[in-house]
């Protein structure tokens, strides 16, 4: 009887699943496994919710966005009796898992390896790119790629109605997507978490460039930039973080701007707008390499492992020490950016 290798896709969706779908089933399907799509996360395995992958369900799928499993932000262990349901259903279906997610989704996936020794596998998937030891997650290039677009369109209506443009980016924790594409974008300020400014440095910023006879400017913040006396309240998911709204920090910075400056500010939320589409070629060739290497490793039986990239190949690295810190931007990195402020 042939092995069954499990596929599931955890956290927000992210152009570049369905490559790495794709990839795991086309090499599995090669060498003779059973190919098993686990819908909705790790939700999938707390009911369970599994269904076949042939290569009819597999073609066609390199380009589209989104997953085909589903996915949703399940957490087994915020559940009675959730890590127990998921142990039960992988032992009776399933030989291995391959567990493609951000930190909440691999995370899950390295304390089931670590504490009950499931057989599974990680591929690093974050917009973010904020998963430590990899270089890269797939789906940042295409965020930033959109980021980047939005950014080069509001410029022209910024200059037209001689105003300042807030953008607000995605990045919870760290602003990998804001200082990329605000690099890219040619932003006047680049605000991320890991680098705070006061207000008064920002809008000094902005005045000292409107005296140098420029009358309009663009402000790229991330989502999870924190600002004096904007409070993280709301819903929380089940890995325990805030849902972040629409009038977010890229309100209360425009609102700020505008009442310290007098210079007309409007703000563009981009959203999900950046996890939605094709992938760009960039990140459909990364992730087909992913899940080639993670069927590899299933195939050797290198659980407890996940896909990175080094430099430009493709190593695997531990589950829990690529779950164990979040990447952040690193100050030289900030420097590039703030040399073109103001």
């Amino acid at each position: 009887m042939a092995k069954s290798i499990g596929i599931l896709t955890g956290g927000g969706d992210c152009p570049g699943l369905n490559a790495v779908i794709r990839a795991v089933a086309r090499r599995s399907i090669d060498r003779g496994y059973d190919v098993v799509g686990v819908r909705e996360g790790w939700r999938g395995l707390v009911e369970p919710l599994l269904v076949p992958l042939g290569l009819r369900e597999i073609s066609g799928i390199l380009p589209r966005g989104g997953t085909i499993l589903g996915t949703t932000r399940t957490n087994p262990y915020r559940l009675d009796g959730g890590a127990e349901r998921v142990l039960e259903n992988f032992k009776a279906n399933l030989d291995a898992l391959v567990a493609i997610g951000g930190e909440d989704t691999l995370g899950v996936a390295a304390r089931l390896h670590g504490e009950h020794d499931l057989a599974v596998v990680g591929v690093p998937k974050t917009i973010d790119n904020d998963l430590s030891a990899t270089d890269y997650t797939f789906g940042f290039d295409t965020a930033v790629w959109i980021c980047t677009e939005a950014i080069d369109r509001l410029h022209t209506t910024a200059e037209s109605h001689n105003r300042v443009m807030v953008v607000e980016v995605m990045g919870r924790h760290t602003g990998w997507i804001a200082v990329m594409s605000g690099i890219a974008g040619g932003a006047d300020v680049i605000l991320i978490p890991e680098q705070p400014l006061p207000m008064e440095e920002v809008c000094a910023q902005l005045e000292k460039r409107h005296r140098g006879g420029k009358d309009f400017s663009i402000v790229v913040v991330s989502e999870g930039y924190e600002l004096e006396g904007l409070g993280e309240e709301g819903e929380v998911d089940e890995f325990g973080h805030v849902r972040l709204g629409q009038r977010g920090v890229g309100d209360a910075i425009a609102r700020g701007i505008e009442r310290r400056t007098g210079f007309e500010t409007r703000v563009t939320v981009l959203g999900h707008v950046q996890r939605g589409g094709s992938p760009t070629p960039r990140d459909r060739v990364l992730a087909t390499r992913y899940g080639l290497k993670a069927a590899d490793l299933v195939h050797q039986g290198r659980f407890g492992r996940m896909a990175a990239l080094h430099g430009d190949s493709i190593v695997d690295v531990s589950l829990k020490e690529a779950t164990a810190e979040l990447k952040t931007v690193p100050a030289d990195w900030y420097e590039v950016a703030r040399a073109f402020f103001g």
